[in-house]
């Protein structure tokens, strides 16, 4: 029976071979599983354009709120740079190029005062002014120069520049000495020997301008001599 069931085997099967439902699955793939395949395109497209969506809307936010943030500091700033000028200036800074234009303002407004007659009935009017005391100075300054000019002394930059235009005007008195000695025909070498004296003097009253330079109020600052202009004077 076994021999029977063994010979028929190969033609059931050769019928469910041609059976339809065989026909119909033959040329049917299953689908790829692989990293490529059709199923995890889509799932990669679609989480991907989630995230680019997603990291553009986060970008854009964040632009928008930095942009609100400069917008406000620059009123701001806006707000205190007017608070700067007089209020005939105000909310016009792009017209305001210098210093000038303010000094202007200021002018106007002490003609259109003085038309008014307001500074005919000034308090202390024909009186000598009060110089005691200097409201623009830092109190610990004032009080020390008063203690100083009481005393009869003066700030050491004030004595300095005293020091300085003497020998600067003493310096070009023997500069042009020399020169006129020059000019008239002397000895050359007298005039090289007198240039070589005047030099150092001259390094010498460029070391005192420095010192001065170092402790003067800002603002009083001077500048040094130079040789070639001071000949370049007597040229003329």
């Amino acid at each position: 029976m076994a021999t029977r069931l063994a010979r028929k085997l190969p033609s059931s099967f050769s019928a469910f071979s041609s059976s339809p439902i065989t026909k119909l699955t033959s040329g049917i793939s299953p689908p790829s599983m692989s990293h490529g395949g059709p199923g995890l395109r889509c799932a990669s497209s679609s989480s991907s354009s989630s995230s680019s969506t997603t990291t553009t809307g986060s970008n854009s936010s964040s632009s928008k709120r930095e942009k609100k943030i400069t917008d406000r500091l620059s009123a701001v700033i806006d707000a205190v740079n007017d608070r700067k000028v007089p209020p005939e200036l105000r909310g016009q800074r792009n017209n305001v190029r210098s210093e000038t234009d303010i000094i202007n303002v200021v002018e106007q407004r002490i003609w259109h005062s003085m038309e008014e007659g307001q500074f005919e009935n000034l308090a202390g009017k024909g009186k000598p002014l009060n110089l005691n005391t200097n409201p623009h100075a830092d109190p610990a300054e004032d009080t020390l120069y008063r203690i100083l000019s009481k005393n009869g002394c003066a700030p050491e930059w004030v004595e300095l520049n005293k020091e300085i235009r003497n020998k600067v005007s003493e310096w070009r008195v023997a500069l042009k000495k020399a020169w006129t000695s020059k000019c008239n025909g002397n000895d050359e070498e007298k005039w090289i020997e007198r240039c070589e004296s005047l030099k150092k003097q001259l390094r010498g009253i460029n070391d005192k301008v420095f010192r001065y330079n170092l402790i003067v109020p800002f603002g009083r600052q001077m500048f040094g001599l130079k040789w070639e202009k001071e000949v370049a004077r007597l040229e003329e």
